[in-house]
C-alpha cells in the first residue's frame, strides 16, 4: 500500500506554525480560522503516523520528527512553486502570497507608490508588506524576504545587493535659525544630533563621516531618540537636530527649504541596501521577480535624487 503524500498545503501550515510556535499566530498570518490550522495539523501528523509539534499551555515546540519535517518542507514547498512556474503557460505571471519586510521610509515612500505597477504585472499575486526598521528574524517570522540598509551580519541568510543609498547631513530651517549652522567638526560640540536607535544598543551617539580610509564617529549631544526612520525624518524636520538620512528621502525638502544641507565635506559613507532572504537551493520565483523589480526601481530612483 502506497503512502498518502501530504498536500502542499498542509506542509505550508506545519511551516508557519513550526516557526512561529503558535497556531494562533500562524492562524492570523495564514488568515484563516485557528480551528483550521489545529485539524490541519493533526491531519498530517495522521498521514504521517507521527507526531510532529508538542502543545503545552504557553509553546509549541517540534519533536525530532517535526524538527526533520521542517528542515524538508521548505525545499519541497520551494522545488513545487519552481516546477509550477515553468508550467503556466509563459504568462510570467506570479500566484500565491510574497511576505515581505521593508524599512519603514521605503516601504511608506518608494516602494509602495511603485507597487500597482508591479501588481499589475502579477495579478493572481498577493504581497504582505511589513514595515520596520528593527532586525526581524527572516526564518521564524515567516518573511519570504526582507529589505535591510547597512552591513549584513547574519550568515544564515542570502543576500542580494540593491545598491547604495547616498546619505546628507540636514537639519530644519528652523534649527538653523536658533543654533546656527555646523561647518566644521569642531562646530559639532554646540550642536545637537538626533539619534536614531532601531535596535537595542549602549553605543555611544555620533555624528558619523568618511574620512578616505575609514568612518569616523564624533560624539555629540542629543535630545530626543526615535527607533524607526519615519520618526527620525520628522524629528529632524522639527527642529531637534542634524540628521543623516538618504538623499532620496530628503532631496524635495532640501529644494523646498524646508532642510537645510549642513557639514557638506563630512558626508557619511554610502549605506549599503541589500535583499535577504534564507539560504536555499533554489530562490523562489517570487522572490527572483520581486528582486529584480527592486533593483530597477532603487536604481531609477536613486539616479535622479
Amino acid at each position: 500500500m502506497s503512502a498518502v503524500l501530504p498536500a502542499t498545503d498542509d506542509l505550508r501550515t506545519f511551516v508557519f506554525v513550526a516557526r512561529l510556535a503558535s497556531f494562533t499566530r500562524a492562524a492570523l498570518q495564514l488568515q484563516v480560522p485557528r480551528s483550521t490550522v489545529s485539524t490541519t495539523i493533526k491531519r498530517l501528523e495522521t498521514q504521517l503516523g507521527a507526531r510532529l509539534l508538542q502543545r503545552t499551555t504557553r509553546s509549541v515546540v517540534l519533536t525530532p520528527e517535526g524538527q526533520a519535517l521542517l528542515g524538508r518542507s521548505q525545499r519541497l514547498l520551494d522545488e513545487f512553486e519552481e516546477l509550477a512556474f515553468l508550467f503556466r503557460g509563459g504568462d510570467g505571471h506570479l500566484r500565491g502570497r510574497l511576505r515581505v519586510d521593508l524599512p519603514l521610509g521605503m516601504s511608506a515612500g518608494i516602494v509602495m507608490a511603485a507597487l500597482p505597477e508591479f501588481m499589475d504585472r502579477h495579478p493572481a499575486l498577493q504581497v504582505d508588506v511589513f514595515s520596520t526598521d528593527r532586525r526581524v528574524d527572516v526564518i521564524a517570522e515567516g518573511f519570504d524576504c526582507v529589505v535591510r540598509a547597512g552591513s549584513v551580519a547574519d550568515e544564515t541568510l542570502a543576500c542580494r545587493r540593491l545598491g547604495e543609498l547616498p546619505l546628507r547631513n540636514v537639519v530644519s530651517r528652523r534649527y538653523i535659525e536658533m543654533h546656527g549652522e555646523a561647518e566644521s567638526v569642531p562646530d559639532l560640540a554646540r550642536h545637537c544630533l538626533v539619534r536614531y536607535q532601531p535596535n537595542p544598543s549602549d553605543l555611544p551617539v555620533g555624528f558619523e563621516y568618511w574620512d578616505g580610509r575609514a568612518t569616523v564617529s564624533v560624539p555629540m549631544a542629543h535630545r530626543v531618540t526615535v527607533d524607526n526612520s519615519a520618526a527620525y525624518g520628522a524629528a529632524c524636520r522639527a527642529g531637534f537636530g542634524i540628521a543623516q538620512l538618504p538623499q532620496t528621502s530628503v532631496a524635495q525638502d532640501v529644494r523646498s527649504g524646508l532642510l537645510v544641507e549642513v557639514m557638506k565635506r563630512y558626508l557619511p559613507a554610502p549605506m549599503p541596501l541589500n535583499l535577504l532572504y534564507p539560504h536555499r537551493s533554489n530562490i523562489p520565483a517570487r522572490v527572483r521577480v520581486f528582486g529584480d523589480w527592486l533593483l530597477d526601481i532603487l536604481g531609477k530612483s536613486m539616479s535622479v535624487a
